[in-house]
């Protein structure tokens, strides 16, 4: 994943690319185990993982550009009478994806959990009402089960995800943008 996004100056970075998708992995399959909770459905943790690696591909491009890193904000070609909106807009661009990053990770762990809580909770009230219903909640337990499955997909999809989008925007600032 690194060879394809960054090339060959990303072998550099394979360790920490590597620790954040094991510790991405290893919080969202927590989370699927019982009475516990995903750290990652928490915006605060991926808000600030994500930060962090924004801090990391500012510090690394002001590293190999210099201050050549701010023409980034200004692509080549740029008409003078679009400076005035191009800069704000490609700033803009740069400081967003710190929070596209964490967002994405967020919502999707929520989304999933909060599912997996709500049939869950309905394949209990079944249960507990005896009867007719008592037998009838094996439905939403195998949907559970199911959901479980795709879960799991998605805790190592959305920590594969999160990994290569910080390697796009580690690439983005090792070449220099534009």
């Amino acid at each position: 994943m690194l060879g394809q996004t960054v090339g060959p100056q990303g072998a550099s970075l394979f360790p920490i690319i590597f620790s954040i998708f094991t510790f991405l992995l290893g919080c969202n399959r927590f989370g699927l185990v019982p009475y516990s909770f995903t750290v990652t459905s928490h915006l605060v943790v991926t808000m600030t993982l994500a930060l962090a690696i924004w801090i990391g591909k500012l510090v690394m491009g002001f590293r190999l550009h210099g201050l050549a890193f701010f023409r980034r904000f200004l692509p080549s070609g740029t008409p003078f009478a679009m400076i005035g909106f191009m800069v704000p807009l490609e700033l803009m661009g740069f400081t967003i994806t710190f929070i596209s990053l964490s967002v994405r990770l967020f919502a999707n762990m929520m989304a999933g959990h909060i599912l997996l809580k709500v049939i869950g909770g309905f394949a209990w009230s079944m249960m507990v009402a005896g009867g007719v219903m008592w037998v009838a909640h094996f439905l939403p337990r195998v949907v559970l089960f199911l959901l479980l499955g795709l879960e799991t997909a998605v805790a190592f999809i959305q920590a594969y995800v999160f990994s290569l989008r910080a390697c796009i925007y580690i690439s983005d600032s090792i070449s220099g943008g534009h």
